[in-house]
């Protein structure tokens, strides 16, 4: 779903003559500088090497100087066909290179990069019918009567979206619909924008199998999605808890006495009545909301470890029925599924097509920032410079006991987020270098990346540089200080307990 622009009315201002407004760069610029900052950085950082076990783990301790044996050529050539290389670039067994045109192993993202197209295709096809918004504007009218229940309704199903599949700019369409219920409620505009805004970014934060932020990880840090699934999801019930009730408390304070609202009430605010109309939902809506829920629901278990998961041992032989799917496999699984829908809600071939067409289009920019942070990752491991960093951080955190380790991967990868909000695009640069970390504290690389994808979601709910963020409080037209002032408090009690989960899951693997 996409929102084309919030106009003036959004309360956006135009600059003043003469003078252009900054804007942060894209994710896909930010990744182009960063390839070109690492490629110059490759030139002064020595390369090295650690000697690596039969998995290809690294082994703490046997670091070593080595020559790279790349000339300048070599070395520019890596820059330019990184892209390539970060797409399909093949790793030689032998030299450990990688390159287009090598023989070996897949080293760069194809997989998740049909997979994001596939799940795109997926999503557009299911919005095109209507049912998921005439399903949550359902929800809402039933629930009109109801204020807290209706919050808790509405931010609980958001949390379930951004936990299995990243339900974040989604969100920017429903404003239309929440903020004026919230109004005819006798609340303000600042509870429209926590319901929607927390509601679906707890949800990215504690992400149980969202193929974006979990997915992604997992496969640079070389586990399966489903590993560590446990300790996300007990967080995302703890985590959306606290979300729902902290809104709650605050919508509970606005009824009762509106001069402590933090937005105030705009003309025409306070007249607001609910409406008596509830939207219909046909029967083929109801049969494509099934269907929506019943493949999110066989992708969590096609992906867990269901052997590994109920017996707490990690080398655990798998049950019979146990799938051990990958992007491919889900990548073939959504292709399908949007096929399905379409065909469930009668949507004809032509139309069936090109809204798959659209979809896959349309997520072709997390698809691209994922290739590029590969092809960043391409550019170190030829330069051999990746076990050098690994190596400097080594010297940090190598004393330090398993809890402390898993904290100081949620605090350091803030800064990160904050310069990378795309989620994939983050995960494919930094987990090449966290997850042997993980091996060298011996904290389960599953523990890494839940601290990673905490630290970027806790970024993503309140950073200017998220469209999520930005663009929900304009469409509100609600002040971004004022929102700060209402998430702050939230944010502090979500910090310490991101920190509290993440040192105790490293402490219990």
């Amino acid at each position: 779903m996409t929102v084309t622009g919030a106009g003036p009315e959004a309360g956006t201002e135009e600059p003043p003559p003469g003078k252009r407004k900054f804007t942060f760069p894209s994710a896909l610029t930010v990744l182009a500088l960063v390839t070109v900052a690492v490629w110059l950085l490759a030139f002064l950082i020595p390369s090295g090497l650690y000697d690596r076990d039969r998995s290809g783990a690294p082994i703490q301790g046997t670091y070593h100087r080595v020559d790279s044996g790349q000339s300048f050529v070599d070395r520019l050539n890596d820059l330019f066909l990184s892209p390539v290389n970060g797409l399909y670039g093949i790793q030689d067994e032998r030299s450990g290179r990688v390159g287009p045109e090598l023989v070996g192993a897949l080293y760069g993202s194809a997989g998740v990069f049909l997979f994001v197209l596939a799940i795109g295709a997926f999503i557009t096809v299911v919005f095109a019918t209507g049912a998921l918004d005439r399903g949550i504007a359902r929800l809402a009218h039933r629930l009109r009567d109801r204020g807290a229940l209706l919050i808790a309704g509405i931010m609980v199903v958001f949390s379930v979206l951004g936990t299995v599949e990243g339900f974040a700019e989604e969100t920017l369409g429903f404003y239309g619909l929440v903020v004026p219920l919230m109004l005819a409620l006798g609340y303000d505009r600042m509870v429209a924008v926590g319901t929607i805004i927390l509601g679906a970014g707890i949800g990215v934060l504690c992400s149980t199998v969202n193929p974006f932020a979990t997915g992604v990880a997992s496969s640079a840090a070389d586990i399966s999605l489903g590993d560590g699934i446990a300790l996300r999801f007990v967080m995302w019930v703890v985590l959306t808890a606290v979300t729902v009730l902290y809104v709650i408390r605050y919508a509970r304070r606005v009824r009762r006495d509106p001069t402590r609202s933090l937005t105030g009430f705009l003309p025409g605010d306070r007249d607001r009545k609910p409406t008596d109309e509830a939207p219909e939902l046909t029967g083929l809506h109801k049969a494509v909301l099934v269907v929506m829920v019943l493949v999110f629901a066989f992708m969590i278990f096609s992906v867990v470890p269901w052997s590994s998961a109920l017996t707490g041992d990690a080398n655990a032989i798998p049950y019979g029925f146990e799938l051990g799917w990958s992007f491919p496999e889900l990548a073939a699984l959504f292709l399908c599924a949007a096929v399905l829908v379409g065909l469930v809600a009668r949507m004809g071939e032509q139309k069936l097509s090109s809204t798959i067409v659209q979809g896959a289009a349309d997520f072709i920019s997390p698809a691209l920032v994922i290739v590029l942070a590969r092809g960043v990752t391409v550019i170190m491991n030829n330069a051999q410079i990746t076990d050098t960093v690994l190596h400097s951080i080594e010297g940090v955190v190598k004393d330090t006991s398993s809890g402390v380790f898993a904290i100081l991967v949620f605090v350091v990868n803030l800064p990160l987020a904050f310069l990378i909000p795309s989620t994939s695009g983050h995960a494919t640069l930094a987990m090449p270098i966290l997850a042997p970390l993980a091996d060298f504290a011996g904290v389960s690389r599953a523990v890494v990346v839940t601290a990673w994808q905490s630290a970027s979601g806790w970024m993503n709910l309140w950073v200017p540089t998220t469209a999520v963020t930005i663009g929900g409080v304009a469409l509100a037209k609600v002040g971004y200080n004022k929102y700060l002032r209402f998430v702050a408090p939230l944010l502090a009690i979500l910090f310490v307990l991101i920190c509290v989960f993440v040192g105790l899951g490293a402490a219990w693997t």
